[in-house]
């Protein structure tokens, strides 16, 4: 077996924080952390399961542990579970709880739990983001053994399933969970939640890691506004921000109450492409697009430099992308040459976007300039956050998005199949999903890479993304904040539910 699918056995990673959010004394209990983040509607959410924008992510983090999870270079550790254990073909998973586990109510955590929790996630009457994931898991054979043992069966042999299991959105919640009175297994429990202003949470008294969360309560505000998010962390309304403009670095470093937290990452700000409409159903205008884009001026004008040039493929920190391939870069002439072949030239499109994630805003406009040298007129149409995640979500011919760091096969179960619950895109490609499903079920890992290689490469050349770069997280935060540290998730300031943070006195 290779080493990919090793059981997974736990270790500790209670740890505070590392360099950038070291700690100047031993941690101190107590406080209220105000944190701004960006985006929020009334659509907000508080469903473990059915996170959205990035206070919906936020919430989630604060209230449900999940069985594994990913450490700050984004590789999976245990959690809830203290073991996830394949067989030998990895068609049988078996997920081993931590002793003494409880929910915030102080019911135990129990197999029947974690039975619950996968069971409603893949609810074909009601499936939520995840269920793509877990395709092929057997509902009707998930079971609990004993009450910290639960066997998960699946049809095929499924290699990654430690990688699903720390997701963000496979929280564990108890039995008969009602997502509008929610129960925690995470650092926080709720004490109140207004959609689209701000939820506020309390110390989970029965959290499973020693001593921690350190701080009494935690107050998430939602703000869409960039310059209302900065203004507030500079006049002490918020201890911390996420996703610092760029633009607002350098005035941020400049005041020595503050610091700036930045990550490298795998997050990425595609632009989406339906491939099943009008103009975008012609390969040709597809790949198009992809040359009128600048990715280095974009890197330097959108983020300032504050990241790494994409190439129309995502999870760049996959062991198996696919680094060999040719990288993309401008070619107008070629642009143009295309768009006659497919009769489309001068073409006028709309472009949706929204401030639902730092940059996307920006990447519009400068993508619209570039696409004037390729005779290309593009109408950049900014929606608020809660029509853009409104009914037309997941259907605008031509639009925006943004993900955190995953690796390639929960990304593509996510967004890449016909049925996947994000399929943004509209991308249903035959040779692509035998690739990609072949690969799910491979549990050598260079075989495994090979498929995932060549899943890339279908994308590549015809897919419905432009993935023109990898912004860094830029984060800022008052000093008198700490146990922050650079993340690769693409979600620092939240990624471990700051159970690691505390407030100096």
């Amino acid at each position: 077996m290779s080493a990919s699918l090793l059981g997974l056995a736990a270790c500790s990673s209670g740890a505070p924080a590392g360099p950038a959010g070291a700690a100047t004394s031993a941690p101190q209990p107590g406080g209220n952390l105000r944190v701004g983040i960006v985006g929020g509607s009334a659509k907000d959410s508080l469903d473990a399961h059915s996170p959205v924008t990035h206070p919906d992510q936020a919430r989630a983090i604060q209230l449900y542990d999940t069985l594994a999870s990913f450490d700050n270079e984004h590789k999976i550790q245990m959690s809830l579970a203290d073991s996830i254990t394949p067989s030998a073909d990895a068609t049988v998973w078996t997920v081993h709880l931590r002793a003494g586990l409880k929910f915030s109510d102080g019911k135990p955590i129990t197999a029947d739990d974690v039975v619950f929790t996968f069971k409603r996630i893949t609810d074909p009457n009601s499936p939520t983001g995840g269920s793509a994931s877990l395709a092929t898991l057997k509902g009707d054979e998930l079971k609990a053994t004993d009450a910290q043992t639960a066997v998960f069966t699946f049809s095929s042999p499924f290699a990654t399933f430690p990688d699903i299991a720390a997701q963000y959105a496979s929280g564990i919640v108890p039995v008969g969970y009602d997502p509008k009175k929610p129960v925690s297994s995470g650092p926080f429990m709720l004490e109140s939640f207004t959609p689209g202003q701000q939820s506020v949470f309390v110390k989970n008294p029965n959290y499973w890691r020693p001593g921690q969360p350190y701080l009494d309560k935690v107050t998430i505000i939602d703000f869409p506004d960039d310059t209302a998010r900065v203004n507030a962390l500079l006049g002490g309304q918020v201890d911390a921000i996420d996703q610092l403009p760029l633009g607002q670095v350098n005035v941020v470093k400049a005041n020595p109450a503050m610091k700036v937290l930045e990550s490298s990452t795998g997050s990425w700000l595609p632009f989406t492409m339906r491939v099943d409409q009008e103009p975008f159903n012609d390969p040709k205008v597809r790949e198009a697009f992809r040359l009128i884009v600048d990715r280095q001026q974009m890197v330097d004008q959108v983020l300032g430099g504050h990241g790494t040039v994409g190439n129309d493929m995502y999870a760049p920190l996959d062991a198996c992308y696919p680094s060999g391939v040719a990288q993309r870069s401008q070619d107008i002439a070629k642009a143009k040459a295309l768009l006659a072949e497919a009769g489309k030239s001068n073409l006028h499109v709309d472009l949706v976007t929204s401030s639902v994630a730092a940059g996307l805003v920006e990447a519009a406009q400068v993508f619209a300039e570039q696409a004037k040298a390729a005779g290309v007129t593009v109408n950049v149409k900014k929606v608020d956050p809660g029509e853009f995640y409104g009914d037309q979500y997941l259907k605008w011919t031509f639009a925006q998005d943004f993900w955190f760091t995953r690796d390639y096969l929960s990304q593509s179960a996510t967004s890449g199949f016909a049925d996947s619950s994000y399929n943004e895109t509209h991308w249903d490609d035959k040779a692509w999903s035998e690739l990609v499903t072949k690969a799910q079920a491979t549990t050598d890992q260079t075989a495994r890479c090979e498929l995932i290689k060549a899943a890339q490469q279908i994308e590549f050349d015809s897919g419905g993304y432009i993935i023109w770069g990898f912004p860094n997280s830029v984060d800022a935060y008052s000093s008198s904040v700490n146990g922050l540290s650079p993340d690769k998730s693409g979600i620092p300031l939240t990624s471990f539910g700051f159970r690691n943070v505390w407030l100096a006195k």
